[in-house]
Parts: structure tokens; sequence; C-alpha cells
């Protein structure tokens, strides 16, 4: 069985069991999160579609970690005027274990 559900305004395909890296979000590592809203639960046979939301369904999933990707580097340059400015940056993250697709 796999849903998808919607978490930091992305879209993701979850199963049970599976890791998920989504967007940070603030809790604890080994509180348990409620993913909602879930978008379409399929698996066996035809799968249920939302509108836009499948109804009293939602995704129990555990925080796992908490970090920040590689730094990705941004440079700003304008030719001919000396004007160099470089950044960098880390997004934060949460890693979440999926436990159970309630339908």
């Amino acid at each position: 069985m796999y849903a998808i559900v919607e978490q930091g305004g992305k879209q993701y395909k979850v199963t049970e069991g599976a890791k998920l890296f989504v967007e940070k979000i603030d809790a604890k590592v080994g509180a348990k999160q409620v993913l909602e809203p879930v978008l379409l639960i399929g698996g066996d046979g035809n799968p249920t579609i939302g509108t836009p939301a499948v109804a009293g369904a939602k995704v129990e999933a555990e925080v796992i970690e908490q970090g920040k990707d590689k730094k990705i580097l941004v440079l700003k340059k304008k030719r001919r005027k000396g004007y160099r400015k470089m950044q960098g940056h880390r997004q934060a993250f949460t890693v979440l274990k999926v436990n159970k697709i309630i339908i």
C-alpha cells in the first residue's frame, strides 16, 4: 500500500516503513507526526483519489533526524564593476519514518 501526501508545499509518495526527507518540521527526535492531507491511496486494486484529499485518511510517522544539507554556494557578480558577493546556504531538513497509513 502507498499514499501520496502533501508536506511543505511538495507531494511525496510514501509506503509503510519508508524514510522520507521533508522540509524542516519543528519537532523533537522521536516525536510522532501526522501527515495530512492524503491526496491518493493506492496499492491493491483501484487507487482512491481524493477531491482534493481522501476523507479520514492520514499517515502516521516518527521523526528520526533533524539536520542540514550540504552547503551550496551562491555567487553574485557584476562584470567590470568590481562587485562580487559569495554566500553559502544549507537547507534544513527532517527525516521521517512512516509507521502507518490509515484509511
